[in-house]
């Protein structure tokens, strides 16, 4: 009784023992009854209101902490991080962060998190505080971060940064960039070796894994993955020996129902990159006859080595692989479908389906307990691997009526549309974007026709659409993807709706190269006015806010065997990220179409550029 207030202690003296009762019941109460999620994000609204506010959170990737008694994710459209509590399965905290988290990676201390930010360029640091998230701090660490991990020290990190193509280190203790690391194009996840002496990155802009000798502070060598594209989360094995990640392969032959069902357009794989020397990568297919794998992103091995799990975000699957005994084949290169060892053996290799959109995992201490980021469910799923069973479903938190953009996303990240469930729309268009090859979609109804995958951004307003500029009606175009490129069944109308809703409600990451105020530096206005003036005749058809005038041109790329008198004028909105350029990707730098193919001189016939015209004008073009 000492404990409760004196106005308290006074009426249990004189009242009855009914009221008494009472009184113990509305006390009780107050500690049986379930406490509303803890939400900072606006302290002025209730907890219901803003989680009505924030709406869909669409985690992207989770972390576990070493006990096992909490975790945190990355909200991508949240743009949020939510802390929640394993033994209740409930989120007690949330709080807002910069824009876009990618992923979430715990440091040793076990208090404080890593968030990278995609479209902000930043390093949120994150205290865990008795159930509480509280930002310790921000660095800005450069263009478009994507994966972080931790050396065994715990005293640095390192960040891949997807658009500068570099890996950053940054000392915690400070919390600065101390170095920063050419790699190749679009480095996105990376694995650190358990002695910290190499660190895996895995490049999907140019279909390569670069392994850096963090002592040298430099890649000692890259291994090459042909035809790759969309390398997922990248898991070192315990002895340091390899990286394991999956990945899809792209193969150049024509888009034909037997092709697809070999694995000769698209297919999906786990590789292993030796760590200590150069060699040939190891891999195998997961894609099953009549059933077959797309989008694989996440990848985890359990502590105990034994199983490998992948999540299939596609397919809206696990693959729970038992990691010993997996037919890993190097030179030659695994069979285009899974080895048939695989599919005679149920402990080797098995399916859960969790729905959704599974993308980050985690795997707890026992093994088996796998908790999984699931993007469109808005959720965390607990599975069982053991028993494959989806134990419980932790939400998010309210989200409102789905709207049809939401549809849309769901339809576009839906790799069982396609025959069968080889690959969806973000196979090719990288959520929205692109991916780093040219290919053949058959939209031309010809084959050997390989053309640069065309960001999705802005797309309603850049008609007419593909490098043919044949496509003038979207829901059309929509109909020959799903039947013609992905040989799938029609869509129906109120689906292509969705599609072009979530089209439009695409938005690019910010332009690093642009100024806050919208302003240009000396150089880019240089640069504008060449763009501008009739020496590059740049103008003539990149011209309007989006820097497409939507008519065909012939100016000088096209080749002898090609079926048309011109291309399409793509737009210029976001060229500084492309890593193929031209109608047929031929060249791979701004620098390269301005000096070669698509140099002014080729098309205007006027004289070259000079060294410094030339850094101008690139100057410039990096800003729109």
């Amino acid at each position: 009784m000492a404990l409760l207030p004196v106005r308290i202690q006074r009426l249990c003296k004189t009242a009855s023992p009914w009221l008494l009762i009472l009184l113990a019941i509305i006390v009780l109460a107050c500690f049986l009854v379930p406490q509303p999620v803890v939400n900072r994000l606006a302290a002025q609204v209730s907890d219901r209101q803003l989680s009505q506010q924030l709406g869909h959170r669409s985690p992207v990737d989770l972390a576990l902490s070493a006990d096992g008694t909490w975790l945190v994710t990355a909200n991508e459209t949240s743009n949020s991080i939510s802390l929640i509590d394993v033994d209740s399965g409930r989120v007690v905290d949330e709080l807002a962060c910069g824009d876009n988290p990618a992923t979430v990676t715990i440091c040793l201390d076990g208090q404080h998190v890593l968030v990278c930010c995609h479209y902000s360029g930043e390093l949120m640091v994150v205290g865990v505080d008795a159930g509480r998230l509280v930002q310790r701090g921000t660095i800005y660490v450069g263009f478009e971060p994507v994966g972080a991990t931790i050396t065994p020290d715990g005293q640095q990190a390192y960040v891949a940064l997807s658009v500068a193509g570099e890996v950053v280190q940054v000392d915690l203790q400070s919390r600065e960039v101390v170095k920063r690391i050419g790699v190749s194009r679009w480095p996105r996840y990376l694995a650190i070796s358990p002695n910290g002496s190499k660190l895996a990155v895995g490049c999907s802009g140019s279909s390569q894994v670069c392994v850096i000798d963090t002592k040298l502070g430099e890649v000692q060598f890259k291994v090459s993955l042909t035809g790759a594209i969309n390398l997922g989360h990248m898991q070192c094995s315990s002895d340091g020996k390899y990286v394991y990640f999956p990945w899809m392969v792209y193969r150049t032959n024509p888009i034909t129902i037997r092709n697809i069902r070999l694995g000769w357009v698209l297919a999906s794989r786990v590789a292993r990159v030796a760590l200590d020397k150069y060699s040939y990568r190891e891999a195998i297919s997961l894609d099953v006859p009549g059933k077959a794998v797309s989008d694989p992103h996440g990848l985890v091995i359990s502590p105990d080595q034994r199983r490998l799990v992948v999540a299939a975000s596609g397919t809206h699957e696990l693959l729970v692989y038992r990691r010993g005994g997996l037919p890993f084949i190097g030179v030659g290169g695994p069979g285009d479908l899974i080895d048939r060892s695989l599919l005679a053996d149920d402990d080797l290799f098995y399916r859960i389906d969790v729905g959704g959109r599974p993308m980050g995992m985690e795997i707890a201490n026992d093994n088996r307990t796998v908790f999984v980021a699931n993007y469109l469910k808005d959720s965390i799923q607990v599975v069982d691997i053991e028993s494959r069973k989806v134990l419980r479903e932790i939400s998010l938190g309210t989200v409102p009526e789905k709207t049809l953009a939401r549809r849309g996303m769901e339809v576009f990240y839906d790799g069982q549309r396609s025959l069968d469930q080889w690959y969806s729309c973000h196979s090719c268009h990288y959520n929205g974007g692109t991916n780093s090859r040219a290919m053949d979609t058959m939209n031309d109804g010809s084959n050997y026709t390989m053309k640069t995958v065309i960001p999705l951004y802005n797309l309603p307003q850049t008609g007419p659409w593909t490098w043919h500029g044949w496509q003038t009606n979207l829901h059309d175009a929509m109909h020959k993807s799903f039947t013609m490129t992905m040989q799938g069944t029609a869509v129906a109308s109120e689906d292509a709706d969705a599609i072009l809703a979530f089209f439009a409600s695409l938005q690019a990451a910010p332009n690093p190269f642009q100024r806050s105020d919208g302003s240009l530096g000396e150089q880019a206005q240089r640069g504008k006015a060449l763009f501008q003036s009739d020496r590059t005749g740049c103008v003539q058809c990149h011209s309007g806010p989006h820097f497409t005038d939507g008519k065909i041109h012939d100016v000088g790329t096209t080749e002898e065997d090609d079926r048309y008198d011109g291309f399409n004028t793509p737009s210029l909105l976001g060229v500084h990220r492309k890593v193929r350029l031209l109608h047929d990707g031929r060249e791979k730098t701004l620098a390269a179409v301005l000096t070669e193919d698509h140099a002014p001189q080729r098309v205007n016939g006027t004289g070259s550029l000079s060294d410094s015209e030339l850094a101008d004008l690139i100057a410039y073009l990096k800003t729109l």
